[in-house]
């Protein structure tokens, strides 16, 4: 999982910087919009990071993450005051293939806004074009 000190340094960081992320990171507003999607984590997925943005991360990009375990579970994160990150496990089943991947949540400060780290576990090279 990406290391608390290094979320910490996102937090700040533009949104075009998160392309050198090593990890797959999803930004998301309040209500789950889309507001920027690396390049990590469009070669994850398969997606297209440009075609994500502006649409609903759980309904229209990823509706394999809107159960309670994950969307619901983002929703309570948000209503917390004082948790400004949280971590857990989850298993995404892509019709390329399934991968188990740690997720952090990660409140971003001065924005109703919410980094969502996505790092695979098995640690493969997952290097694919989209």
């Amino acid at each position: 999982m990406p290391d608390s000190e290094r979320l910490w340094r996102i937090v700040d960081i533009s949104y075009d910087g998160l392309d050198e992320l090593p990890f797959g990171a999803v930004v998301v507003d309040y209500v789950g919009m889309v507001v920027a999607y690396n390049q990590y984590e469009a070669r994850l997925a398969h997606k297209d990071a440009q075609a994500v943005i502006g649409r609903n991360f759980f309904h229209d990009v990823a509706p394999c993450t809107s159960v309670k375990a994950f969307e619901g579970r983002m929703y309570e994160f948000i209503k917390s005051k004082e948790r400004v990150s949280e971590t857990f496990d989850y298993f995404f089943p892509f019709a390329h293939g399934s991968v188990d991947v740690t997720i952090t949540f990660l409140k971003l400060a001065g924005k109703e806004q919410i980094l969502i780290a996505i790092e695979r576990v098995d640690k493969l090279p997952d290097a694919v074009p989209v």
